[in-house]
Formats: C-alpha cells, sequence, structure tokens
C-alpha cells in the first residue's frame, strides 16, 4: 500500500469536499448492529464488498480488502457503544485519494435501529469527480450490506 493519506479526524466528516450519506430502519437491535460493527472479521459475512477485514495489533487498526483488490488500512476514531463506530483510511493501493473518514452512527427505532452510515472523503480533482456518479452505487451498497446484516442478527 504505497498511499499515505492525511491523518483527519472526526470534524472532516462535516468539511469533506464529498460526503455520502446513507440510512436505513432494520429490526436487530442497536447493541447487535454495534457489535457486529465491531467484529472486523465478520464484516465479510455480511458486507458483500468486503473480501478480507482483520483488526490489526491491538485492534485499535484495521485492514479491509475489497472486491477489484481495493486495500485500505484504517484506524478507528471513535468506539462508542451502543451508537457510534468510525474509522479513518491511513493507507491504500488507490491513488488520487487524500483523506477517507467513515462513521456509522446507530439510534434505537422503535424495537429496531435506524443505521446511518457517512462517507466522507477527499482527493485529487478525478478522483472527486469520479465519486459524484458512484453516490448512488455507495448509497446500494450500504443498503445491500445492512439487510443483508439485519438478516444475520435476526435469523434466531
Amino acid at each position: 500500500m504505497a498511499h499515505r493519506l492525511r491523518p483527519v479526524g472526526l470534524d472532516f466528516l462535516e468539511v469533506a469536499p464529498v460526503r455520502h450519506v446513507s440510512a436505513l430502519e432494520i429490526s436487530a437491535p442497536v447493541e447487535a448492529v454495534y457489535r457486529a460493527l465491531q467484529d472486523v472479521p465478520g464484516w465479510v459475512d455480511w458486507f458483500p464488498q468486503v473480501t478480507d477485514a482483520r483488526p490489526v495489533g491491538d485492534g485499535s487498526e484495521r485492514y479491509i480488502r475489497l472486491m477489484g483488490g481495493v486495500r485500505f488500512r484504517e484506524s478507528i476514531l471513535a468506539a462508542e457503544e451502543p451508537e457510534l463506530y468510525a474509522y479513518r483510511v491511513d493507507l491504500t493501493n488507490v491513488p488520487g485519494i487524500r483523506a477517507i473518514v467513515e462513521e456509522w452512527r446507530l439510534v434505537p427505532a422503535g424495537s429496531g435501529t435506524r443505521v446511518r452510515w457517512t462517507f466522507a472523503t477527499d482527493g485529487a480533482a478525478a478522483y472527486r469527480l469520479l465519486m459524484k456518479p458512484v453516490r448512488a452505487a455507495r448509497a446500494r451498497a450500504f443498503r445491500d450490506a445492512v439487510t443483508a446484516l439485519d438478516r444475520r442478527l435476526t435469523a434466531s
């Protein structure tokens, strides 16, 4: 992974040049969803684009590989049970990216959970331009992943 990204914090979620926000209400309880987010290797079971996921070192970092060979080394920025899980990408094999922070915010909704995911990023002009048309694909990937997670968590 040759590309080191800018070490931004949670405040980047509000100022990033490109932000994609998706939300979905599911049946699974907040605590179960939060545990699933923290179970890094388990992401491959419910997030179809994730082909490898593992904690690194003391667990404050993650290694993620996506379909197509995209790789990330990430740092956990917030793990506040049961409502917030966020991380930043530190290293990637994709050129043109300058910064990425992702936040998963969980709120009780009836007997289930409202899951809101924010993807905040910056990069070279070509990267930022590319990110705009993939908004719908990101939203679909989020919906499919969270729906699969809900099925897993409520299948008992």
